[in-house]
């Protein structure tokens, strides 16, 4: 961590804050929700050690990162404007991209949008499939009905998501940041139907940290969350139908070397092993080089198997 630099930046409009490590062809490391920068430990000092000059921001809404109090300015054009201002503050003219969760859905809409400032783009835990046939929210409402369902509570009015983790950070992140195999105690919460209740009482409290995390990587993730407040990462959820409409005209093709990595125990991915994956993503992308599944690894895969991680990294980098 010693090798790791910390600035603010002025980037679009916000100031950002930016872990950056080595010298060499730039890396952006974009991370989801509900995480930072730090959620690279691991990958950073590893990368850069390759002959790299690897960076991870606090996103718009996180950390030390401005937040915007607006929904709108959370919108997917503002967001990959974010990330491209990055580089320009940095004196770069290209990166290449890698995103987890929410960072995967910001950089493969980066490529999109931006294609000659990068050079690639790796994609983890959230694969590229395109554009839906229908705006995504009318989609899950039809599917969960009056049942619960995290991204409909996100956009409920009112900002009743982000009152209720900012009233119990901990609760939150300790429920999310889990193995798939953490033995948990039972849900307080059991009644599926949203007017049951939020969300933090509907998966078991975990009986213990999974080994990737310590005391002190999830004191770090509280004390970020507990100064900066949900509300910019809840922000983002609130964008689905106003991206999904401002994709609308453009060319959903991603033009550059691209590369998939995620835990084969990911909720996310939900059972698909590699071929499937590759029948999904490959008619989205024009060079799909490889998709790497790691064997009972969840949803915080470069936290969970950061070795393998950074393997796979490396790996689409060279190719590049």
């Amino acid at each position: 961590m010693s090798d790791i630099q910390f600035h603010n930046i002025n980037t679009n409009g916000i100031s950002m804050r930016i872990a950056e490590a080595g010298s060499g062809p730039l890396v952006l490391l974009i991370h989801g929700w509900p995480e930072s920068w730090y959620s690279w430990r691991h990958q950073l000092v590893a990368i850069a050690a390759a002959g790299y000059r690897v960076v991870a921001p606090d996103m718009r809404g996180y950390g030390d990162s401005d937040a915007p109090a607006a929904a709108e300015e959370y919108r997917i054009d503002k967001l990959t404007a974010d990330i491209v201002a990055v580089v320009d503050a940095l004196g770069e003219t290209t990166a290449t991209l890698v995103g987890h969760d929410w960072g995967s859905m910001l950089v493969w809409n980066a490529a999109l949008l931006h294609p000659e400032r990068f050079n690639g783009v790796i994609g983890m835990s959230v694969p590229y499939g395109g554009r839906g046939k229908e705006e995504p929210l009318a989609t899950w409402r039809d599917a969960m009905g009056d049942n619960f369902f995290y991204i409909s509570y996100h956009n409920e009015a009112g900002g009743v998501a982000e009152a209720e983790y900012d009233s119990d950070p901990r609760g939150l992140l300790s429920m999310l940041y889990a193995s798939p195999e953490t033995p948990r105690a039972e849900a307080t919460i059991t009644d599926p139907k949203r007017a049951a209740g939020g969300w933090i009482g509907r998966i078991g409290a975990p009986l213990e940290l999974p080994p990737w995390l310590s005391a002190e990587d999830l004191d770090y993730y509280v004390n970020e969350f507990t100064r900066s407040g949900f509300r910019g990462g809840v922000n983002y959820y609130r964008n689905f139908d106003a991206n999904w409409h401002f994709m609308a005209d453009k060319n959903p093709v991603v033009p550059i070397p691209s590369a998939f990595i995620a835990g084969a125990a990911d909720m996310v991915i939900a059972g698909a092993d590699e071929p499937a994956l590759r029948a999904m993503m490959t008619p989205v992308m024009s060079d799909l080089r490889e998709v790497t599944l790691l064997p009972g690894i969840g949803h915080w895969v470069q936290q969970e198997a950061a070795s393998e991680t950074n393997e796979a990294i490396l790996r689409f980098l060279r190719s590049l």
